[in-house]
């Protein structure tokens, strides 16, 4: 049952008997209709499931058939140092809208303006303008590798009092029991090591307080698969739950999102599929224990090996670029209440 929740598969056999309504996704029929309803999984209801899901290195952020040529720091790097000129203009509209945005927000629960609120990953700020809606900029914090990005966040007038600066999810240059909320939009796709960037999240929060990582979903459709794999991370779902409560995160929640023209399809996979929030319940450092990080970006890499990743995890995420397009084109044709 978890395999088919989580990987959003069409014809899929369920091996355990329980239907996907016991799972929360009510008002999705996994054949493409929207979802109609909001759409909760809890980490109990997970753990009743524990026999099926997959289980998965968690710690190894490449294995060998899926080699994802842009999730090294330094590659990602360069790949928004040009990406960053056209993000919020032709990326944002085909995966990332606005009420996407607010949708994939509402489970952080920014119900406060006194809030202490990091933003990691907030790369052009985003994220960041729908958090200020509900918190004061001046308690805002945009956190990112690339300052190309931040470049970009700083001129956006509602930002003006944010604290913008560059940093390392995996390693973050905040305090122990520092934030009130933890917001992370489009940014675990490019951590080499997933499950150290969600224990530093539990690291800076407070006691009580919110994480919310927003990111990708696995594609079930063949092509769509070889060309995340190539690309960069798309995690399945149940990879989100289970770092999370590795982490020491409890009260675990994942929200669907989606272009509403997708008409709740994700076979195709999604740059912006899920909001997954967990509350921190002690005060302190994660109870993990990891060992040294995944990548060393003061090593030296080869110039050539480099450019080759480079170019095929660029030509990869093209693909991505055209797939939303694709759907808007099928949403146009297809008569409205159809799976598409």
């Amino acid at each position: 049952m978890a395999s088919l929740m989580l990987n959003g598969a069409e014809n899929h056999t369920l091996r355990s008997g329980i239907t996907p309504k016991g799972l929360g996704f009510l008002g999705s029929d996994f054949h493409g209709n929207e979802i109609s309803r909001v759409n909760l999984v809890t980490s109990s209801k997970i753990s009743r499931t524990r026999t099926v899901i997959t289980k998965c290195s968690l710690s190894a952020s490449r294995p060998a058939s899926q080699p994802r040529f842009i999730q090294h720091k330094k590659e990602a790097f360069w790949f928004y140092r040009f990406l960053s000129i056209v993000y919020d203009h032709v990326i944002n509209p085909g995966h990332w809208t606005e009420d996407m945005r607010d949708d994939a927000l509402e489970p952080a629960d920014l119900n406060s303006r006194n809030m202490i609120v990091v933003d990691v990953g907030g790369g052009t700020g985003f994220t960041t303008l729908g958090i200020v809606k509900h918190v004061d900029a001046k308690n805002v914090t945009i956190l990112d590798q690339s300052p190309h990005q931040l470049a970009k966040a700083k001129q956006k007038e509602p930002l003006k009092e944010c604290k913008i600066i560059e940093g390392d999810a995996e390693d973050l240059p905040f305090p122990t029991d520092y934030a009130d909320r933890y917001v992370s939009a489009g940014s675990i796709e490019y951590w080499p090591d997933p499950q150290r960037g969600i224990k530093e999240a539990f690291r800076v929060l407070k006691l009580g307080g919110k994480a919310c990582i927003i990111g990708p979903v696995y594609p079930t459709f063949w092509l769509s698969r070889f060309f995340a794999d190539v690309w960069m991370l798309f995690p399945k779902e149940e990879e989100y739950i289970e770092w999370f409560e590795k982490a020491g995160f409890k009260d675990i929640q994942l929200k669907r999102i989606g272009p509403k023209w997708y008409r709740g399809v994700r076979r195709h996979g999604l740059i912006m599929g899920c909001s997954v929030t967990g509350i921190k319940p002690a005060s302190g450092d994660s109870p993990l224990q990891l060992g040294q990080k995944e990548e060393d970006v003061a090593k030296p890499v080869n110039p050539f090996v480099f450019l080759a990743r480079f170019v095929l995890g660029g030509l990869a995420a093209t693909y991505y670029v055209l797939v939303p397009v694709y759907m808007w084109l099928k949403d146009q044709i297809m008569p409205k209440g159809r799976p598409i």
